[in-house]
This record gives C-alpha cells, structure tokens and sequence, in this order.
C-alpha cells in the first residue's frame, strides 16, 4: 500500500479543515440587526397630514441610531413601500461634504482658508476682476465671497453648459472662467457684506478643491468621506436608477393636492456641474451616520478631519437676512457657517446646527446638537411649503421625545 507524501496530506488536512469551518459557519446563527426604535407611527401622521408621497427619519444619540423609520412610497400610485434603506436626494445639504473635503486639503497643509482663487488659478489671474481674484475658499463656503445669489444669467450659464464637451471637472474650470471676469454686485468677505445664497460660488469651490487635490469632486468625496465613513448607499445625482423604481423618487405639486413622479432622467435632478452645492443622495440611515459624526465634532472615527476643523465647519462666519416664505430647502435666517447654519429653535434649549437641502422635488432637513452629542435627519421625496411644514413639525417632536 502506497503511504501518501507530505504535501498530499497537507491538502488533505487543509481541505478537512475548510469543511469542518464551513460547517459551524452555517450552524452558527447569523448577527442580529442593529436595532432601534420604530418612528413609523409618528411618520404616518405627518405623511397623511402633510399628504407626503414618502417620509423618512432617524435620531442619533452618541454616534448610534437609536430611533429611525419610513412610510408612504416610493412613486405616487406605485404601491411600492419606502425602506430605511431606500436612497433619498439631500439636496444643498451636500454643501457640508464640500466643506468638509476642503477641511481635509488644509488639514493636509494643501491649501489654507485664506487661499484665494488668484492663488489657485495663476494661469487665469490676470483676466480675473480684481475683487473676484482675491475671493478665499473660506468666503466661497460661507457664501460672503460677493458672487450674487442664483439668478437668470446663473441659469443661462447652466444652460449653456450643456453644449460644452469635457468632464465635470473641465466644466467647473469652464465655469469658472465665464464669470471670473464680471464685477461683484459686492465686496468679498463678511464685514460689510451681505449674505448671498449662491450655488455658484460652491461650484466655483469645487473647481478650487478639484485644481489643488488634482481629482474631481466626484471621486474625492467618494474616495475621502463616502467610503472611509462606509456610507454604502451614497451616491451622486439621481437616486434611482434609469428606468426603474428602486429609490424614493422626486415628486412636484402639479395641482393643489396632485403630486407628479419624475423618474431618472436630464428633468429629475439639478444639473451636475453644480454637484458641489447639492447633488448627493443616500439612505436615511447613512444620512444619520454622517449626521453623528458631525455631531460628535471629533470624539469618534473616522478621523476625516482634525476636531477643531470640524468644529470650525459648524461655527457661525455671518448672520443671515430673515427671508420671508423662502424656496424649501434654503435658509430662513440664523447664522451661517462653512457649510452649515447655526439656528435658535422655540423648542430647542441650545442653538442647533442645521442644513436643509432640496434640488425642488425632494426635501431634506439635518440638525445636529454638539453639545448632546445629538441628531435628527429627515427626508421627502416632495419639495413644497407643506412639505417643509412637516420636516420641521418632525424634528421638533423627535428632539422633545429623544434629546437627552
């Protein structure tokens, strides 16, 4: 009888080995879900009261979803139940991941708040307006640099930038160089100057980002913030897939109580030259994760940032003009920050910070509160007054029922 040799063995035992773990694996039972408290039947009174397509929310306390939810649908007429896991658009609430990637490149000694698009655009500083050459990234972030709120030649700009060809990144520097030219209806920096909520000038951010990382704003919050803080279901512009219904998906008031579904396609999103100042979705769960690293301000990992960054990110730069009746999804009043908005609420003790996004057929609202460690999110798949109505009236039930 012939003995076998030693590597036969070694695969032999190898092989026995590999059964007997395969074995106790599929014996083993799987991990329990992380669980947490159901919202679902404060969220149905307000998606019935507000008459909301779809409405999603989560609390965190000390980094950990404690409480969170979703009801109504994903289309109108579809039947098709919305999920914790279903993507919504956040909207303008993007402009803090921008932020925050800028954190990282001075974090990083690649450029410092004080740069200015003259540093960062040497080739084209000659051909800038004088008071648009020394714009800082810093008064890009805190809408203080004098570039003027959206308005008809922002959107004509848009338009235009259909017909030209180049990667995002190439249109951001193409935009850039149509307005770098145009005096400032004002002067840059916050003494003095009045708040303007621009779009334009965190697109012009993201080229500034783009040109001192050397990478599209695309794949750096990819690459630095979606999957080093394991953000899975974050994506960037549409939620849901062409042709199918696998997200919540943006709806518009065509009548008084008629809401319109848009699928994915060119009408369902903004633009995505102007990605920087909001073009990201993702679950409501991921949406909380991102919202208690925020609100821990550097006590948890991942270490994106240095905590007093991150904190710098969250403090007020300018006070903003109370706007009667403002489009959902742009700031009423309070203070603003990099980013983010610093907001006194009734029912709040402590003022919060804030940010709510929309791109006119979804509506997203995020609340931190550092000092509790605390935070809100919550997400439709409508854009209206009412719909902004109900966000509000839900986090401020959420905070009296959960805040610490």
């Amino acid at each position: 009888m012939s003995v076998p040799n030693l590597n036969s063995r070694r695969v032999l035992l190898s092989a026995l080995l590999w059964c007997a773990c395969q074995f106790a694996a599929a014996q083993s039972p799987a991990p329990a879900p992380v669980a947490f408290a159901p919202l679902e039947p404060t969220l149905t009174a307000a998606l019935v009261q507000y008459k909301l397509p779809a409405l999603a929310a989560a609390v965190v306390q000390d980094g950990r979803i404690i409480a969170a939810g979703a009801v109504g649908t994903r289309k109108v007429g579809s039947g098709i139940a919305v999920t914790v896991n279903d993507r919504f658009h956040i909207g303008s609430d993007t402009k803090a991941f921008t932020a925050t990637l800028a954190g990282i490149l001075v974090d990083r000694g690649a450029m410092a708040w004080t740069t200015t698009l003259g540093e960062a655009f040497p080739e084209l500083s000659p051909k800038m307006d004088p008071d648009f050459r020394r714009i800082t990234i810093s008064q890009l972030l805190s809408h203080t640099s004098g570039i003027p709120a959206d308005n008809a030649e922002f959107l004509e700009l848009l338009a235009k930038s259909m017909f030209e060809e180049g990667n995002l990144d190439d249109l951001r520097y193409w935009t850039l160089q149509q307005w770098m030219s145009k005096p400032l209806p004002g002067q840059p920096g916050q003494q003095g100057q009045r708040f303007a909520y621009s779009n334009l000038g965190y697109t012009i951010a993201g080229a500034m980002i783009e040109r001192v990382a050397r990478k599209s704003w695309e794949e750096l919050i990819n690459e630095w913030i979606f999957d080093p803080m394991e953000l899975k279901s974050a994506g960037l512009g549409s939620q849901a897939t062409l042709g199918r219904v696998d997200a919540a998906l943006g709806h518009v008031l065509v009548g008084e109580d008629i809401a319109k579904p848009f699928m994915a396609g060119p009408g369902d999103d903004n633009p995505q030259l102007i990605a920087p100042a909001g073009g990201a979705n993702m679950s409501v769960l991921d949406f909380a994760r991102w919202a208690g690293w925020n609100a821990g301000e550097g006590k948890r990992g991942p270490a994106l940032l240095k905590p007093e960054t991150l904190k710098l990110l969250h403090a007020p730069v300018i006070d903003m003009p109370h706007v009667q009746n403002p489009v959902p999804g742009t700031p009423t009043d309070g203070k603003y920050g990099l980013g983010w908005v610093t907001a006194k609420m009734d029912w709040a003790p402590q003022p919060l910070v804030f940010h709510g996004g929309s791109n006119q057929k979804n509506l997203a609202h995020i609340w931190l509160s550092p000092e509790k460690d605390f935070a809100i999110v919550v997400v439709t798949n409508i854009a209206s007054k009412g719909a902004n109505d109900a966000l509000f009236a839900v986090a401020e039930k959420l905070y009296r029922q959960f805040a610490p």
